[in-house]
């Protein structure tokens, strides 16, 4: 399994390739400015974010076995060492807004004010998500109607 086996060399490589992509436009909002880094929680967030590609969805999971989309938010924050809300909508409340989101933020998406799906902010306008029943987890760029129509917010629980 990929997510037991973490060499400090690969956290090593993901902190500095992650810390050159800090400053990239994100999605929805006015591009960083170039000196701005990421903590080492973030690093740690987005690396178990993508080492989850490719785990299947499955309704109520947050286990390298299979995960739904605030299952895979509260899966990498706790790898981070953050405790998150367990649903996207307990996520979107409870957790502090920010108007210009980092890699390792997350982005919720719903209809009306309820938050019905929840995102990490992977940098250069992607998503990591786990998309739905009979998909698996994915990063898939923001740029398209479908997430603009829905997006509701943004929040940052990393430091």
């Amino acid at each position: 399994m990929p997510f037991t086996h973490f060499s400090p060399l690969f956290a090593l490589f993901t902190l500095l390739f992650l810390t050159g992509c800090a400053s990239k436009d994100v999605a929805m909002t006015p591009a960083l400015s170039p000196s701005t880094g990421i903590s080492m929680e973030r690093a740690l967030i987005l690396s178990h974010a993508q080492q989850a590609i490719g785990t299947p969805y499955r309704f109520g999971g947050s286990s390298p076995d299979g995960l739904d989309c605030s299952g895979l938010v509260e899966m990498t924050y706790r790898a981070a060492g953050i405790r998150v809300p367990r649903t996207a909508d307990a996520q979107f409340r409870a957790l502090p807004q920010v108007n210009a989101p980092r890699p390792g933020d997350l982005l919720f998406f719903g209809d009306g004010s309820k938050a019905t799906h929840v995102g990490i902010y992977g940098g250069n306008r992607q998503m990591i998500h786990a998309p739905g029943s009979g998909r698996a987890v994915v990063s898939v760029p923001l740029d398209i109607d479908y997430w603009q129509q829905r997006f509701l917010g943004a929040a940052a629980p990393a430091p």
